[in-house]
């Protein structure tokens, strides 16, 4: 990973503490104190064999010693304790935090920017990386402190008691953080890929599985296994690689820990046979001194230790931050602006001045085109398939940028607050998405205050009502996921209830019959034209003969609106829409 990359995404890592609150102070405080009592009890248990085996004295006498010792190990069980939960909580609220901030930018960037990643990957994003942020702020930020503190009180205890064993613990201490830096070198790297193939192996999964009956249709099945075989295998040599070097460091880190405290057990061990004479500044080496040294010997380095272990945090919230930032700082300049305007919407025109419809990433999808809708006209939007009609649609439903002019009733569009316009829009495309609930839950999911009453009035208006009728359970009736349990008609029926809930001003229909026979979608177009009249309707659609009746048609060819009329007049300039209709009929 570029160093520069790096130290960015280490600065934004560091900006976010201040979701954590108060508790990342306090458990960062409840381990200075922790580590404060543990030189207390080392100073108990050393004064008390120094008491018992040099100077020969009495329970009794020692008791003061015993009583603190007791204290100290209660209080250090509560330190603990609440440390543990203070550093937990710290990161339940920083992940709530940046979850929260992830699903807000998603919702601002909106379903055409979604598309560009498969599901898998944006639940990648979601969970396993914003997950991925804890461990760092509830173990590696508290603990750089707690490194850099503890050690520098022990050393400031040992130097006046014995200056040998002060300069081995100087000496040895900086091979560890100095191994960790080299270590860090390559772990962010490798966590960041490994996030990588986390993010397409879940996006490659996801895809596959919903498209299961069509690789099977097509005898793919073995040759996607053999794809995603191969990404699970280069996920797992990617996790591979992180725990090596886990590994690694953690061996390091513990053999130059080990080798200080032989040291220094050596060095007191001599000076008791009395083959060593130095570094008592002439006074000697008490039993006290060696026994409170040694016992605070891994406790100067436990905190540089477990900091090498949390280092690994710090390298894994470095790999997880990078596609997090980049969407948090994804430029919103390539929305829609919302505005803040909520004019009165009840009758709705919209006219459109050399209008151009942008991708998220700046190329054109349509456009330049002028049209003009007026208020309770129905349009239809026609034209061969990837013409550009989808995307029009997506424009004026706030979810595709656009250059030109767009007025809605003659007030700018990005003037005009995008949750006070769709409030007076009922949208009805040709793939429905019913959510796993109920189906009152499904048609309620814009209108939560409807009761069953309006619900069943809303069912019969799209012709759907005997279909929940005779389930026994009716209403409460369970929709699985992707519309498991019903037909395609049976859910295109249940998302125009849904559609008509809205009491909508403006009718926006993609395709709404696409995908159904000819029964269910004469029932589909019923409904619509009894729910849309004196609504302005926008409909995109291929089925050119139910036209007859449509005010307005817009033919769109290559981005371009190459013609627009009601149907005998375009039939009668045999143009676009007259090729069109022959090529349907024939």
């Amino acid at each position: 990973m570029d160093k520069s990359l790096e130290k960015s995404l280490a600065k934004w890592l560091k900006s976010q503490q201040s979701a954590c609150g108060i508790y990342l102070k306090l458990a960062t405080l409840l381990g200075l104190l922790n580590g404060v009592a543990i030189i207390g009890q080392a100073y108990c248990i050393a004064k008390i064999l120094h008491g018992v085996i040099m100077t020969e004295l009495t329970v009794s006498q020692l008791r003061p010693f015993f009583i603190g010792l007791a204290i100290l190990l209660l209080t250090r069980a509560a330190l603990v304790y609440w440390r543990e939960r203070f550093s937990f909580e710290a990161g339940r609220l920083l992940r709530q935090d940046i979850r929260q901030a992830v699903l807000n930018k998603l919702v601002a960037l909106g379903p055409a920017f979604i598309k560009g990643k498969p599901a898998g990957a944006w639940a990648s994003i979601v969970l396993e990386q914003v997950e991925d942020l804890h461990d760092f702020y509830s173990k590696y930020v508290p603990q750089m402190l707690l490194a850099g503190f503890i050690p520098v009180f022990i050393l400031v205890l040992v130097f006046p008691l014995n200056w040998a064993a002060g300069v081995v613990f100087l000496t040895t201490a900086p091979l560890i953080p100095m191994f960790m830096i080299l270590v860090g070198m390559g772990a962010a790297d490798a966590n960041r890929k490994n996030f990588s193939a986390l993010s397409r192996l879940s996006g490659h999964f996801m895809d596959r599985l919903q498209g299961l009956s069509t690789l099977k249709l097509f005898h793919r099945g073995e040759a996607e296994i053999k794809q995603i075989h191969q990404a699970s295998e280069d996920f797992r040599s990617r996790t591979m690689s992180v725990l090596r070097l886990a590994f690694l460091s953690s061996a390091v880190l513990e053999f130059f820990a080990a080798l200080s405290i032989a040291v220094l057990a050596v060095y007191f061990g001599f000076s008791y046979l009395g083959h060593l004479n130095f570094g008592h500044y002439g006074l000697g080496i008490s039993l006290f001194t060696g026994m409170f040294v040694l016992m605070l010997a891994p406790e100067f380095f436990q905190p540089l230790r477990d900091l090498g272990t949390h280092y690994h945090a710090k390298a894994q919230a470095i790999g997880a931050a990078e596609s997090l930032v980049e969407l948090l700082d994804y430029p919103l300049s390539h929305v829609h602006t919302d505005g803040n305007q909520t004019p009165a919407l009840n009758q709705v025109s919209i006219r459109a001045t050399d209008l151009r419809v942008m991708s998220m990433d700046g190329q054109c999808l349509l456009g330049p085109v002028s049209f003009n809708v007026i208020a309770g006209q129905h349009v239809a939007i026609v034209g061969v398939s990837g013409a550009g009609k989808t995307s029009l649609l997506q424009a004026l439903l706030g979810f595709l940028p656009y250059e030109g002019e767009l007025l809605i009733n003659d007030q700018a569009f990005d003037a005009i607050s995008l949750a006070h316009w769709r409030k007076h829009l009922a949208w009805l495309g040709q793939d429905p998405l019913l959510f796993h609930g109920t189906i009152a839950e499904n048609v309620a999911l814009g209108s939560p205050e409807l009761s069953d009453q309006d619900i069943m009035l809303l069912l019969e208006q799209a012709q759907i009502a005997d279909f929940v009728t005779q389930h026994p359970q009716g209403l409460h009736t369970v929709i699985s996921d992707q519309s498991s349990g019903v037909s395609v008609g049976q859910a295109q029926r249940i998302a125009l209830a849904r559609a008509l809930s809205q009491q909508a001003s403006v009718f926006i229909l993609d395709e709404p019959t696409a995908s159904l026979d000819e029964q269910s979608a004469e029932a589909v177009m019923a409904a619509l034209s009894q729910a849309t009249k004196a609504k302005t309707t926008l409909m995109v659609t291929h089925k050119l003969n139910d036209l007859t009746q449509v005010d307005n048609i817009i033919v769109i060819d290559k981005g371009q609106l190459v013609e627009q009329g009601d149907y005998q007049t375009l039939m009668a300039a045999q143009g676009s829409f007259y090729q069109l209709l022959q090529q349907e009929v024939s």
